[in-house]
């Protein structure tokens, strides 16, 4: 039984579970034979978890809702006690750092029920779009070797697309959910702002812009797992508020919404026609679902102040996280530790005062209330492709000391209709509705109203029904 789950989501391999039709041992064996199949491949895995995950299915777990389901967890956050992770870095791959607690979120998925694997390849600090760090080399895109997954959470995305789990913990600072997703044909959101906790290491990651979710392939196992780490830890700085019912319970049908859909792209920025029909196939869906749709877009996306103020509140994370890293390796980190993006981000906050980034916080909030508005003008929904162009060939963020820029000026294309909305704190989601002509996945990225993820899992569950994506893999497995 174990080796026939292989496309069944989370939902269904925990049911078998509760059934007693397959242990999960049997689960976490089946999946660590296709990791070790399909990883040499892809690189998607890069710490393998296996006899400890085998060791975890073997015990007694927590008669959670997913008891005994085997999931993989990005190398970036969600920290494990006792267990390496390394952020990308190739400074922490080679101190051989182990996180000293479990973090509240990965300590909330243990409750479930779940068994960790691993974790999956990410770019130094969640930085590119893409997941070529020099810590651990390029992951390759199910849907064709050698191009990008996508970023930051990659790793993740190309597991959960080749059918080594189910699903994939990410994380999303400017699109490192949904990018991925986009990439690899998964469903991605990203939660509103602290719909669940950093604890207790961190109150909040890049100035809130941050937040952790997942890549999965059915939109019932993000609601399953979005219920499961939902919440504050006691002491967190703040909290999104929650649902009155279940998330898991939001994936009827509600009310007839108005929609926005933006094909262009946000500050005149040029957009490949090849991802324009991703928005366009969502647009008619929804429309023949019977909600009203109209060509409409928040104005103030178009103003430049609000990425300007992203990138100097971010470049003041990594300053931050450099520095704390040096104090849990006990000695100030150099030049020669990171990639050259990482080091010229945290210098350039080096040359910034407190006032300056105080500047950057008025200028972001001005921007947020701007793009809010739109939402209050009688506005349910917004839909864009997810990015502006399709997945990438491996090498086109590559950076040197000499112009360490140069990588992340390649980027934009690709963060530009996700990163507002990591400002503005509001949930968005990728889900599989298009593929190029070349057979690659373009996700239609769909954002709603701040604290409003029962509304895009319900309409996400809608176009999940209307054109299923269940049977779109990857022709290699």
């Amino acid at each position: 039984m174990a080796n026939k789950v292989e496309f069944l989501d989370l939902v269904a391999q925990a049911e078998l579970v509760r059934a007693g039709k397959v242990t999960p041992l049997e689960l976490v064996d089946a999946a660590i034979a296709r990791a070790e199949e399909r990883n040499p491949e892809l690189n998607a895995i890069v710490l393998p978890f296996y006899e400890e995950a085998r060791a975890q299915a073997s015990a007694e777990l927590p008669d959670g809702p997913l008891r005994g389901v085997p999931i993989l967890l990005k190398d970036l956050g969600a920290q494990l006690a006792g267990m390496p992770s390394t952020s990308g870095m190739r400074v922490l791959k080679e101190a051989g750092w182990r996180d000293p607690v479990d973090s509240y979120f990965a300590a909330r998925l243990r409750q479930a029920g779940v068994c960790f694997l691993g974790r999956t390849n990410s770019p130094e600090l969640g930085l590119y779009p893409a997941t070529e760090p020099d810590a651990w080399g390029p992951t390759h895109n199910p849907w064709k070797r050698g191009y990008s997954p996508g970023g930051s959470s990659g790793g993740s995305a190309s597991a959960v697309a080749a059918g080594i789990v189910a699903a994939g913990h990410a994380s999303d600072g400017g699109g490192s959910i949904r990018i991925p997703a986009s990439h690899c044909g998964l469903v991605g959101l990203k939660p509103t702002r602290a719909r669940s906790s950093f604890g207790p290491g961190a109150g909040e990651r890049w100035g809130g812009f941050s937040c952790e979710g997942f890549v999965t392939r059915t939109v019932r196992d993000t609601a399953a797992l979005l219920d499961v780490v939902s919440g504050a830890m006691p002491g967190d700085p703040y909290a999104a508020p929650l649902p009155p019912q279940s998330f898991s319970a939001s994936l009827t049908p509600g009310r007839r919404l108005r929609v926005g859909v933006m094909t262009n792209a946000p500050r005149e920025m040029l957009v490949d026609p090849a991802v324009v029909p991703a928005a366009e196939v969502c647009a008619r869906a929804l429309e023949d679902l019977g909600h009203t749709v109209e060509l409409a877009y928040p104005p103030a996306l178009d103003d430049p102040t609000g990425i300007s103020a992203y990138v100097t509140i971010v470049a003041a994370g990594i300053g931050r996280t450099l520095d704390r890293w040096g104090e849990n390796l006990g000695r100030a980190l150099t030049e020669d530790d990171v990639e050259p993006l990482t080091w010229a981000l945290a210098q350039s906050a080096r040359k910034r005062t407190a006032t300056d980034y105080l500047a950057a916080i008025d200028q972001m909030n001005t921007f947020v209330r701007a793009v809010g508005s739109w939402w209050n003008e009688g506005f349910d929904l917004l839909v864009t492709p997810c990015s502006a162009a399709p997945p990438p060939a491996h090498g086109t963020f590559q950076a040197t000391r000499e112009e360490p820029f140069a990588g992340f000026a390649n980027a934009a294309p690709f963060g530009v209709y996700t990163t507002s909305f990591n400002l503005t704190g509001q949930p968005a989601i990728s889900v599989p509705l298009h593929w190029t002509e070349a057979g690659l996945p373009i996700g239609s990225h769909i954002v709603g109203p701040f604290g409003r993820e029962d509304i895009l899992l319900s309409v996400a569950a809608e176009l999940e029904q209307a054109l299923p994506w269940a049977d779109k893999r990857p022709g290699r497995w």
